[in-house]
Protein backbone atom coordinates (compact mmCIF):
# COMPACT_ATOMS: atom_id res chain seq x y z
CA UNK A 1 0.00 0.00 0.00
CA UNK A 2 1.25 3.69 -1.15
CA UNK A 3 1.83 5.63 2.25
CA UNK A 4 -0.13 8.79 2.46
CA UNK A 5 0.72 12.40 4.18
CA UNK A 6 -1.64 14.34 6.15
CA UNK A 7 -1.88 18.57 5.03
CA UNK A 8 -2.11 20.72 7.93
CA UNK A 9 -6.04 20.69 6.96
CA UNK A 10 -5.97 17.02 6.83
CA UNK A 11 -6.34 16.75 3.83
CA UNK A 12 -4.89 12.99 2.49
CA UNK A 13 -1.99 13.09 0.14
CA UNK A 14 -0.67 9.76 -1.71
CA UNK A 15 3.17 9.82 -1.01
CA UNK A 16 5.26 9.11 -3.87
CA UNK A 17 9.42 8.21 -4.00
CA UNK A 18 10.80 10.29 -7.21
CA UNK A 19 13.29 9.59 -9.99
CA UNK A 20 14.95 12.37 -11.78
CA UNK A 21 15.82 12.14 -15.24
CA UNK A 22 18.34 14.35 -16.84
CA UNK A 23 18.28 14.63 -20.50
CA UNK A 24 21.40 16.43 -21.45
CA UNK A 25 21.36 18.10 -25.41
CA UNK A 26 24.51 19.72 -26.73
CA UNK A 27 24.60 21.89 -29.73
CA UNK A 28 24.77 19.24 -32.51
CA UNK A 29 21.77 17.78 -31.04
CA UNK A 30 23.19 14.95 -29.37
CA UNK A 31 22.16 13.40 -25.90
CA UNK A 32 24.84 12.38 -23.67
CA UNK A 33 23.83 8.96 -22.29
CA UNK A 34 26.10 6.59 -20.02
CA UNK A 35 26.22 2.80 -20.05
CA UNK A 36 27.13 0.79 -16.71
CA UNK A 37 29.14 -2.30 -16.93
CA UNK A 38 29.31 -2.21 -13.03
CA UNK A 39 25.47 -1.65 -12.60
CA UNK A 40 25.08 -5.07 -14.92
CA UNK A 41 24.68 -3.06 -17.92
CA UNK A 42 26.89 -3.03 -19.94
CA UNK A 43 25.81 -1.85 -23.65
CA UNK A 44 22.57 -0.35 -22.09
CA UNK A 45 22.44 3.27 -22.68
CA UNK A 46 20.48 5.55 -19.99
CA UNK A 47 20.10 8.99 -18.83
CA UNK A 48 21.84 10.56 -16.25
CA UNK A 49 19.53 9.87 -13.09
CA UNK A 50 18.74 8.80 -9.26
CA UNK A 51 16.29 9.31 -6.20
CA UNK A 52 15.15 12.45 -5.25
CA UNK A 53 16.19 13.62 -1.83
CA UNK A 54 13.44 14.65 0.85
CA UNK A 55 14.96 18.19 0.97
CA UNK A 56 15.21 18.81 -2.78
CA UNK A 57 13.22 20.16 -5.36
CA UNK A 58 13.13 18.53 -8.84
CA UNK A 59 15.09 20.90 -10.37
CA UNK A 60 18.21 20.98 -7.34
CA UNK A 61 18.05 17.18 -7.38
CA UNK A 62 18.78 16.93 -10.96
CA UNK A 63 21.91 19.08 -10.85
CA UNK A 64 23.12 17.28 -8.03
CA UNK A 65 22.76 14.09 -10.13
CA UNK A 66 24.42 15.55 -12.83
CA UNK A 67 27.30 16.47 -10.61
CA UNK A 68 27.26 12.76 -9.10
CA UNK A 69 27.07 10.93 -12.33
CA UNK A 70 28.80 12.89 -15.15
CA UNK A 71 31.04 15.36 -13.36
CA UNK A 72 31.25 18.17 -11.03
CA UNK A 73 32.99 20.32 -14.11
CA UNK A 74 30.30 19.82 -15.92
CA UNK A 75 28.20 22.88 -16.67
CA UNK A 76 24.86 22.59 -17.85
CA UNK A 77 21.50 25.06 -18.39
CA UNK A 78 18.05 24.02 -17.00
CA UNK A 79 15.61 24.49 -20.24
CA UNK A 80 12.30 23.07 -18.69
CA UNK A 81 10.64 19.65 -17.90
CA UNK A 82 10.23 16.86 -21.11
CA UNK A 83 7.72 14.48 -19.44
CA UNK A 84 6.58 13.20 -15.81
CA UNK A 85 5.41 9.60 -15.41
CA UNK A 86 3.90 7.14 -12.73
CA UNK A 87 5.60 3.29 -12.83
CA UNK A 88 5.87 0.55 -10.82
CA UNK A 89 9.36 0.28 -9.47
CA UNK A 90 9.17 -3.16 -7.44
CA UNK A 91 7.25 -5.18 -5.01
CA UNK A 92 7.86 -3.17 -1.69
CA UNK A 93 7.55 0.69 -3.87
CA UNK A 94 4.52 -0.25 -6.04
CA UNK A 95 4.29 3.82 -7.47
CA UNK A 96 7.25 6.03 -8.29
CA UNK A 97 7.17 9.13 -9.97
CA UNK A 98 9.39 10.00 -13.07
CA UNK A 99 10.56 13.17 -14.12
CA UNK A 100 12.75 14.04 -17.20
CA UNK A 101 14.29 17.39 -16.96
CA UNK A 102 16.18 18.89 -20.41
CA UNK A 103 19.14 20.32 -19.86
CA UNK A 104 21.55 21.93 -22.24
CA UNK A 105 25.13 21.11 -22.12
CA UNK A 106 27.24 24.33 -21.77
CA UNK A 107 30.80 22.44 -21.52
CA UNK A 108 33.04 20.62 -18.89
CA UNK A 109 35.07 17.19 -18.86
CA UNK A 110 32.49 14.18 -18.79
CA UNK A 111 33.82 12.18 -15.71
CA UNK A 112 31.35 9.69 -14.44
CA UNK A 113 31.11 9.49 -10.25
CA UNK A 114 29.20 8.26 -8.03
CA UNK A 115 27.64 4.91 -8.66
CA UNK A 116 28.10 5.08 -11.92
CA UNK A 117 31.82 5.33 -11.69
CA UNK A 118 33.68 3.73 -14.15
CA UNK A 119 30.90 4.04 -16.63
CA UNK A 120 31.03 4.58 -20.91
CA UNK A 121 29.39 7.60 -21.77
CA UNK A 122 28.88 8.85 -25.56
CA UNK A 123 27.29 11.74 -27.29
CA UNK A 124 24.14 10.37 -29.55
CA UNK A 125 22.77 11.51 -32.70
CA UNK A 126 19.14 10.60 -32.70
CA UNK A 127 19.51 8.64 -35.79
CA UNK A 128 22.04 6.79 -34.03
CA UNK A 129 19.98 5.69 -31.45
CA UNK A 130 17.25 4.05 -33.39
CA UNK A 131 20.03 0.56 -32.90
CA UNK A 132 21.02 1.33 -29.33
CA UNK A 133 19.94 -1.06 -26.38
CA UNK A 134 18.23 1.67 -24.54
CA UNK A 135 17.61 1.41 -20.02
CA UNK A 136 13.79 0.67 -19.06
CA UNK A 137 13.62 4.63 -17.71
CA UNK A 138 14.98 5.89 -21.54
CA UNK A 139 12.70 5.89 -24.18
CA UNK A 140 13.60 7.15 -27.76
CA UNK A 141 10.54 9.02 -28.40
CA UNK A 142 10.90 11.09 -25.42
CA UNK A 143 14.96 11.58 -26.39
CA UNK A 144 13.34 12.43 -29.99
CA UNK A 145 10.38 15.30 -27.54
CA UNK A 146 13.65 16.22 -25.81
CA UNK A 147 15.63 17.39 -28.92
CA UNK A 148 12.27 19.20 -30.57
CA UNK A 149 12.31 21.50 -26.86
CA UNK A 150 16.05 21.64 -27.22
CA UNK A 151 15.45 23.81 -31.06
CA UNK A 152 12.40 25.40 -28.99
CA UNK A 153 14.16 26.98 -25.83
CA UNK A 154 17.80 26.87 -26.35
CA UNK A 155 17.95 30.43 -27.27
CA UNK A 156 15.07 31.60 -24.74
CA UNK A 157 17.83 33.08 -22.46
CA UNK A 158 17.22 32.60 -18.73
CA UNK A 159 13.74 32.66 -17.41
CA UNK A 160 12.54 31.73 -13.52
CA UNK A 161 12.55 27.79 -13.10
CA UNK A 162 12.54 27.22 -9.54
CA UNK A 163 9.90 29.46 -7.99
CA UNK A 164 10.93 30.17 -3.70
CA UNK A 165 8.96 27.59 -1.96
CA UNK A 166 9.37 29.07 1.82
CA UNK A 167 6.98 31.17 3.40
CA UNK A 168 7.46 34.62 2.10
Amino acid sequence: MQPVVMSVTERPFAAFAVAVQAIIVNDHEQILLLSSARRGRAGVWQTVSGGLEASETVLTGTLREVAEEVGPDVRVRPLGLVHAQSFHYDSKLQHMIGVYYLLAYEGGNIVPGDDMIGSEWRWWSLVDLETVSLHASTHLWMLRRAVQLYRLWRDEGERPLQPFLGNQ
